[in-house]
């Protein structure tokens, strides 16, 4: 394993980042190169013309490459990122999958796909760690 040498150890670790644990989202997965993120969808999610805000779904994204780049080296912070929402969700669960596609000595690439239950692409997240 990397960093965390397991799934409860990385949990245990990140309840530091208390805006996504405050906002209802955990680390479900956790290997050499990937991480997995989850949350469950309320009232408190929803901007003003009813849908899921565009900040929660980022959050979410954001939390998993987090895991994801700290898994590969500890500690590593967000260089550059973007987001292309692709989708509303139509379910109550929203999940994100963080993949590393390049792990350089000094940065790492991640892209991290957010779907909701029903299997609906939802966003697709790209960022840029730097190793400190």
């Amino acid at each position: 394993m990397g960093t965390f040498g397991s799934l409860s150890e990385a949990q245990e670790y990140f309840t530091g980042d208390r805006f996504a644990t405050e906002s209802g989202m955990v680390i479900r997965g956790l290997g050499e190169d990937y991480a997995e993120t989850a949350m469950t969808l309320t009232e408190h999610h929803k901007n003003a013309n009813g849908g899921v805000m565009g900040g929660v779904i980022f959050t979410l994204a954001d939390f998993a490459f987090a895991v994801c780049v700290n898994q590969i080296h500890k500690p590593t912070v967000a260089q550059q990122v973007s987001i292309n929402y692709l989708g509303a969700p139509k379910g109550k669960q929203l999940f994100a999958k963080a993949v590393c596609r390049k792990n350089g000595r000094t940065s790492t690439i991640v892209n991290v796909d957010v779907t909701d239950e029903t299997g609906r692409d939802v966003a697709q997240f790209t960022g840029t760690g730097f190793k400190l």
